[in-house]
């Protein structure tokens, strides 16, 4: 028998796929699901199971948190990227981490196919293709789903047929959980109006009293929160959503252009993620220059942009996140955060790395460094282009 490899949820969709690649097209199917921070142990255990009954000839869990945050999160925090301003590219970072364990796991084992059970209608189809022809080329890719557009009743018509028992009862919102955010989909997102109700968010709102949080960067990494040190910035950002989830913080509604070409709308939550961007990239303004601020904003949004289009492994990729790299070297310092219901406020920064400083001067008070005379020189050159422009452009016109 040919062996298959395909990436398993425990869903309906890789359900299907499970049974109809053994059943029907007469596969050996080896099923691993990669966990990039949104399974518990005991939902992995049943999830393992599940696909046990399905007739697999073997399922592997492959723990991938930490690698997700240091091939992947590390850099989305260097270059403080949030897609079009507002989403912290949760599921596109996630599918891409999943999509080269299991590549990997295909080429480990040898196996003849790959299979995935993403629909055609958005954007992991393309993710998962083009990782697994890049770093598997050559090997089928075989979508089940996608190829026969099929219908929720017409999956589980099949499963039922085959004596196969799941919950197939859909929930009302479907969520995707990660370590970098939770995705939200509901039928308030499949139009351009309406907002998720309470229900929907996984994350109750149960604090009301203001918190104080201090977040600690080390070369623009979050090592400690509220003086609590942690060995591996994965277990920081756990603890940060611990304390800002229950506040509802992060919640928000993302449109934005999808691979495919259409308009696509998803709900997410994202406390942690939300509140180390922005205290990131306070630090990041009170300790790097003018320019590496800019040039660091012109490359984060090429790089969020081309991350969620699935393009991680293009190497222009690697050139940039050396850069983000090299910007991180003085990103050093505590953020100090006021949380409160649904949102939050950066009360300032501490750093010895700190250009703001009262020897050189104190913005809109006194100057040190310089006199009055070297303005007057230096605001002279510093728009005497313009100034001939102007000169020769708008002088009157001779008769």
């Amino acid at each position: 028998m040919k062996k298959i490899v395909l990436g398993f949820s425990g869903g309906l969709d890789t359900s299907y796929c499970a049974q109809y690649l053994s059943q029907e097209l007469g596969y050996e199917v080896h099923s691993v699901i990669v966990n990039t921070g949104g399974f518990t142990a005991e939902e992995l255990k049943t999830i393992e199971a599940h696909a046990y009954t399905l007739g697999v000839a073997s399922h592997t869990s492959i723990d991938a948190v930490h690698h997700y945050y240091d091939s992947i999160i590390k850099y989305l925090v260097f270059g403080n990227c949030l897609k079009n301003n507002t989403y912290p590219l949760s599921v596109s970072a996630e599918r891409l981490c999943q999509a080269i364990h299991i590549a990997n796991h295909a080429k480990a084992i040898q196996a003849d196919a790959v299979a995935h059970g993403s629909t055609g209608a958005g954007n992991d189809q393309v993710r998962f293709d083009m990782v697994f022809h890049q770093v598997i080329p050559g090997v089928e890719i075989i979508t089940p789903i996608r190829d026969q557009q099929l219908s929720r009743a017409e999956e589980i018509a099949y499963l039922k047929s085959k004596g196969i028992a799941m919950d197939f009862e859909k929930a009302a919102y479907s969520i995707n959980k990660g370590l970098w955010g939770t995705s939200i989909g509901g039928k308030e997102t499949l139009q351009s109006h309406g907002m998720l109700p309470e229900e929907a968010w996984p994350t109750a709102c149960t604090k009301t009293e203001m918190e104080k949080v201090t977040l600690e960067f080390i070369h623009g990494e979050l090592k400690a929160v509220n003086d609590r040190n942690f060995a591996h910035p994965v277990a920081a950002i756990q603890y940060l959503q611990q304390i800002a989830g229950p506040f509802g913080i992060g919640r928000d509604i993302h449109i934005g252009d999808t691979i495919i070409g259409i308009k696509g709308r998803v709900g997410f939550e994202a406390a942690a993620p939300m509140v180390i961007l922005k205290a990131h990239h306070t630090l990041e303004k009170h300790v790097l220059t003018k320019w590496q601020l800019q040039w660091k904003d012109t490359l984060a949004q090429f790089y969020a942009n081309w991350l969620h289009e699935g393009q991680l492994l293009d190497p222009v990729m690697k050139d940039i996140e050396a850069f983000f790299e090299n910007s991180q070297q003085q990103v050093n310092g505590k953020v100090f955060v006021h949380l409160y219901p649904y949102r939050f406020m950066i009360a300032g920064i501490e750093s010895a790395h700190d250009l703001m400083h009262n020897a050189f001067g104190q913005y809109g008070e006194m100057n040190s460094g310089y006199t009055g005379a070297d303005v007057r020189g230096f605001s002279t050159i510093f728009g005497n282009q313009v100034k001939i422009w102007n000169a020769v452009n708008n002088r009157p016109k001779q008769d």
